[in-house]
């Protein structure tokens, strides 16, 4: 029987987002060997373009991390498309993969993001990244002045009724779910100078005609004409290999998160975590400098390991 040889880096960073290429590009710059495991389930993948990273802004999320794997590549690191499906530590980390190959790793970043889970409401998947969107930070521009509804899932999504109304003053908020009752008198009283239209009741489907959005249809039959739905889903955080590695986490409005410091570092000494799994409000811009954060306290800490090994 052939044994399985298992190959050895300095660094394995799981995920190929922008905060894992991030990490990568400086960890290769270092002259670090590093190995990047990318499931290829990014999740901007439904956006045409992405806003608001200075010098990319309008970029599709393909181009972007195009750019990026060519980037890291001329530095030496290695990346692979596969899925990283458990973790291992005696001293060093073993990754196991789908493919079944293993790796070894002295040091862990996991930048495995999160996955949406959008409203049960036909209509809602499939205009997603279209004219059914989640940020108006990331749309809002786009969509401006537009007819806006937003889809409650939950008392909080006032805010993003509220947030919305900085890009249009003709909002409806479609309650779906949620009574009116279950709304605080602060955030009535808000919708109101805001100008939110507070409409009660079930949605029973989002309206498209051809390739566009035109309206929210209630259980009562009711149509009501809108050109863009906003509407937050629910963050799953893929972070099942921190958990496996014990990690400490916190409960946020937004899910279970990996407890880290300023520069990323879990609980779990050794492994980090960036972008998304690290928290829900790590946009583009926000992931790849959290990556980058990462891979240079890594180096860093890597070279003082070494140093100190050697005296």
């Amino acid at each position: 029987m052939t044994e399985k040889h298992t190959e050895s880096y300095e660094v394995v960073v799981v995920g190929g987002g922008a905060a894992g290429l991030s990490a990568a590009l400086v960890l290769g710059r270092a002259r670090r060997r590093t190995l990047v495991v990318d499931a290829g389930e990014p999740r901007n993948a439904p956006a045409a373009h992405m806003q608001g990273y200075l010098s990319r802004d309008g970029m599709s999320p393909a181009d972007f991390l195009a750019v990026g794997r060519e980037e890291i590549a001329r530095y030496g690191v290695e990346l692979v498309r596969d899925r990283a499906v458990d973790v291992t530590r005696d001293g060093d980390f073993t990754v196991a993969l789908a493919s079944g190959r293993s790796v070894r790793a002295r040091r862990l970043v996991v930048a495995t993001g999160l996955r949406d889970e959008l409203p049960d409401v036909p209509g809602v998947a499939e205009r997603f990244g279209n004219d059914v969107l989640h940020c108006p930070y990331c749309h809002g521009w786009e969509v401006r002045d537009r007819a806006f509804g937003v889809l409650a899932t939950t008392p909080l999504s006032v805010h993003q009724a509220l947030m919305v109304s900085q890009w249009s003053k003709d909002v409806t908020f479609f309650l779906h779910e949620i009574a009116e009752s279950d709304l605080a008198d602060d955030d009535l009283r808000r919708l109101a100078a805001a100008g939110v239209k507070v409409v009660p009741g079930e949605v029973a489907e989002l309206v498209i005609e051809g390739d566009r959005l035109t309206g929210v249809r209630l259980a009562d039959g009711t149509v009501h004409a809108r050109e863009v739905v906003f509407t937050a889903p629910r963050a799953v955080p893929q972070t099942g290999l921190l958990e496996k590695l014990g990690a400490e986490f916190q409960e946020t409005p937004f899910g279970s998160y990996p407890v880290v410091d300023p520069t990323g570092l879990t609980s779990v000494p050794g492994v980090w975590a960036a972008g998304n799994a690290m928290g829900f409000a790590e946009q583009v811009v926000n992931a790849a400098a959290g990556g980058y954060r990462a891979g240079a306290f890594i180096n860093g800490e890597l070279l003082m390991a070494d140093l100190d090994a050697a005296l």
